[in-house]
């Protein structure tokens, strides 16, 4: 028996399953799982869509309450018969449309709803939420999955054999299953982004296998909606204490130097990978009077970044601005972060009691005092005037109606929400979700960031050994810690400077929109995957980034509501295909 064949029959152990196949009878099995019951569909009168719960999508499922699927099929696409018990034998209709869309090319669209890489519970009823999008034509697949307390990649993973088992059965279904677009937010924008990234990449395979996924079928995407993605796992921490260290206030002597070997290890990191904007332009850092690499051209192009989202919001108000009133007429949700107060002279925001770390050392939360934008503005220059209550730090012409700054530092003092301890991703005490999503499914947090344990090394910290001891396991399938990251990071898949690059099948489609006063992740998240796309090739046809002004952990959108545009970029993809 071979080592993966060991690992293979170890891992299903583990959950309860005694099979008396090897590993690769498990794969011969998924090609003979049942298809879809076309005498099982449900139909909803109202909403005129014919559906199904239920629909298990792996021959081996962990847990079936997470790891069965929905279908929600526009009733124009289907010629039915009742079964005269509820239920409907139906035919593909291959005459009728639905705005535009016919049986032979309707889309489909899969939610990623996996905020904080949560588990996703399969539906057990129907869900009237499809209407937006069976009414615009598209085929609604609605797949539950494992979350971060069984550990990473079981989410992807499940995702990705849900779509395969649709491929499975596109004979059967209405709509081209090569048009399939996946859309989230927060750590379902990351599994989202995750999905369009690893189309049918090699690492994914043994943990398909393991669940009796169909293996005959692609996985890959053609679009990805991601909103305020919480990914780059591998170099988060870095990057946070890069952009957000600043806004940092008295910290001790020793944090103070954790933070600064993170921001100083995020600048070597960005410029190993080779960046360019649009002119072609390399995008590096080089240390700056702080010594900390706040200069080069990477940094004026996050400054510029910033410029962009201000001007937009100037471009698109009108005065006067009411806030809270106009973000909610947005439809937008979670506009602030639940208990929010600005920092500073009006209030400490998100400054919580002490927390002893695993050296016994106290170190408190602090944040640089921002300003409070939560009013009503009369005009631009009041609105401009609020922005600069603590410094001058927004240049506005108001002839041309348009702002510059004086430092991305001075965005992340006044403006940006700092909510996160330094290690803000990977805690020292193993505390945060991310440390149970690397963990190994029994719910207890790990340590996985390679550059936090080098850091802390550099530093002397007694926490390092703690890190470098977790950081040398390995899963029940083999992989090892940095394994499970990349295969977690879009950029091992999307930068040349990885040995992942252009080793899938990337997402022709890109639309990824964050909320840039979030404190939740930096900006460098979304704004160097996305760069990584549009450096990518001819593969990648479009890539729509955008930072929202005034918006935090949201589905954040310039105008309109989230589901009104995220149909309407499928619908302007679509135009651009060649499918």
């Amino acid at each position: 028996m071979s080592m993966f064949t060991k690992a293979l029959c170890a891992f299903i152990l583990a959950f309860g399953f005694a099979i008396a196949l090897s590993g690769c009878a498990s794969s011969q099995k998924t090609q003979s799982m049942p298809k879809i019951d076309m005498s099982a569909w449900k139909y909803n009168e109202e909403d005129d869509v014919y559906y199904q719960i239920g629909i298990q999508y792996v021959a081996n499922p962990v847990d079936t309450a997470y790891e069965t699927l929905a279908l929600f099929v526009p009733g124009a696409y289907f010629d039915a018969k009742s079964n005269g018990d509820g239920t409907y034998t139906v035919s593909v209709n291959k005459k009728n449309t639905v705005d535009g869309f016919s049986a032979k090319d309707a889309p489909f669209v899969m939610p990623i709803q996996t905020p904080g890489y949560a588990a996703l519970e399969a539906p057990t009823a129907y869900c009237h939420d499809v209407k937006s999008y069976t009414d615009s034509g598209f085929i609604f697949i609605y797949a539950g999955s494992r979350g971060r307390e069984h550990g990473l990649p079981a989410g992807v993973t499940d995702f990705k054999a849900a779509i395969r088992y649709v491929r499975y059965n596109k004979n059967l279904l209405p709509g081209n299953t090569e048009r399939l677009f996946t859309y989230g937010m927060s750590g379902g924008g990351a599994q989202s982004a995750i999905l369009g990234a690893t189309g049918d990449a090699v690492e994914y395979e043994k943990y398909l296998r393991a669940i009796g996924a169909v293996m005959s079928e692609s996985d890959a995407v053609m679009g990805s909606m991601d909103w305020c993605p919480i990914t780059n796992l591998n170099v988060a921490d870095a990057a946070y204490e890069w952009e957000l260290g600043s806004a940092r206030e008295n910290l001790d002597e020793e944090t103070k130097a954790i933070s600064d070997g993170l921001s100083k290890a995020f600048a070597h990191y960005i410029n190993s990978l080779g960046l360019k904007d649009e002119n072609g332009t390399a995008l590096t850092l080089e240390q700056s009077g702080d010594g900390l690499y706040h200069a080069g051209s990477y940094y004026d192009y996050l400054k510029s970044t910033i410029e962009t989202s201000l001007n937009n919001f100037l471009s698109d108000t009108s005065w006067p601005y009411n806030a809270n009133a106009q973000k909610a007429a947005l439809g937008q949700n979670m506009i602030l972060p639940e208990g929010w107060m600005p920092r500073g002279p009006q209030g400490i925001q998100n400054h919580p009691p002490a927390a002893e770390d695993l050296d016994g050392v106290k170190r408190e939360k602090t944040a640089f005092g921002n300003v409070d934008l939560g009013g009503t503005y009369n005009s631009a220059s009041e609105d401009i005037a609020a922005l600069n209550k603590n410094e001058e730090w927004v240049i506005y012409d108001e002839k041309t109606n348009s702002a510059k700054i004086t430092s991305v530092e001075a965005f992340m003092k006044n403006v940006k929400q700092l909510q996160k301890n330094v290690g803000a991703f990977d805690d020292m005490n193993r505390s945060q979700g991310e440390n149970v999503l690397f963990g190994f499914g029994d719910g207890k947090g790990l340590h996985f960031d390679s550059i936090m344990a080098n850091v802390l090394e550099e530093e002397g910290s007694s926490l390092s050994k703690s890190y470098k001891a977790d950081l040398k396991k390995t899963d029940s399938l083999g992989s090892t810690m940095e394994e499970r990251g990349n295969m977690y990071n879009p950029m091992y898949y999307l930068s040349s400077a990885y040995e992942g690059y252009k080793t899938s099948k990337v997402a022709k489609f890109w639309r990824i929109h964050a909320g840039i006063f979030q404190g939740d992740t930096a900006i460098s998240t979304e704004l160097d995957y996305a760069l990584a796309l549009k450096n990518y090739g001819s593969e990648v046809k479009s890539v729509d980034f955008s930072e929202v002004w005034g918006l935090y952990h949201t589905e954040a959108e310039r105008s309109g509501t989230s589901t009104e545009n995220l149909i309407a970029w499928i619908k302007e993809c679509l135009k651009l295909s060649t499918f």
